[in-house]
């Protein structure tokens, strides 16, 4: 496997894998001898974990890739936002902190590189599983076991063609909306499968799901890295508009709102618009 030279060199990627799974090492340190939680401006939970491995991460980058700004999560809830141009990774060093802070294990680290406001290239990896996954923009999907801090054999992610008769539909586990609940609704009798943080996006790109709707509120730092492979899988994320995802900040924003999502569709391939219904369906949720 080799990355793609105008994206990433295979040293700068792995360089980028290793970065994610030494923060997963550090945030289970931190959750075996125990941490406090913070609220944030916006109400989400923080720990010393989220903070120590963002810290981490944005020290790798800055050796490994140090042309390309990094926007974090944390950072940005801090006051530090950098000027980012056509190239900036979007970091979330632990996606589903409420799942970290009650001893779940659907928690991941996420790094997701911005090209022309596309995700190119994205790691994301699940401390307490040991599961990695990756993609490139033109190369593909793959994912790993982790073992003692070792990278196992790459194995390729591909997305499934949908099941017309019973779609799996990918649900959250503590963000469902009626909004969501409600597009579920339009596709009949679905398998919902539970998933946390960004192995949403996950779920679809190794093919156990079909379509994963977000009618919520989330960041790009959320879903920069499962985009980018999910992408590299074979799916896709677009907005309510059928408008692939965009990332960038938003003009006129401040502060973290800057890199406020809109609600997004991510499928495996499907139309989740299908001809004679996608019109309903953009106007009826569009709002919100």
């Amino acid at each position: 496997m080799t990355s793609n030279t105008h994206h990433l060199t295979a040293s700068e990627l792995d360089a980028l894998i290793g970065a994610a799974i030494d923060a997963g090492a550090v945030i289970l340190e931190i959750r075996a001898r125990g941490h406090t939680v913070e609220t944030k401006a916006d109400s989400s939970p923080v720990t010393e974990a989220d903070r120590a491995a963002e810290a981490l991460i944005a020290e790798r980058i800055a050796v490994s890739v140090p042309a390309i700004p990094m926007v974090g999560e944390e950072a940005t809830y801090d006051g530090d936002l950098p000027d980012v141009g056509e190239r900036f990774f979007l970091v979330d060093p632990l996606d589903g902190t409420r799942e970290f802070t009650r001893g779940g294990d659907d928690f991941t680290v996420n790094i997701g590189l911005i090209v022309g406001g596309e995700p190119v290239a994205g790691v994301i990896f699940v401390p307490a599983t040991g599961r990695l996954f990756w993609g490139i923009e033109g190369e593909g999907a793959w994912h790993a076991d982790v073992v003692d801090g070792a990278r196992g054999v790459a194995r390729p992610l591909g997305c499934r063609e949908a099941h017309s008769d019973r779609l799996a539909v990918v649900a959250s586990r503590s963000h469902r909306t009626p909004e969501t609940d409600a597009f579920i609704d339009r596709f009949g009798t679905c398998d919902i499968v539970a998933a946390g943080s960004s192995l949403k996006f996950c779920t679809v790109a190794e093919g156990d799901a079909d379509l994963y709707p977000r009618m919520g509120p989330t960041m790009q730092w959320d879903t920069a890295a499962g985009d980018a492979i999910l992408r590299a899988a074979g799916g896709r994320v677009v907005d309510l508009d059928g408008t692939p995802l965009g990332y960038g900040p938003i003009a006129g924003a401040d502060g973290p709102d800057r890199f406020r999502n809109p609600y997004f569709i991510a499928t495996g391939g499907m139309d989740p618009f299908p001809p004679g219904e996608g019109s309903d369906r953009r106007s009826n949720h569009r709002a919100g």
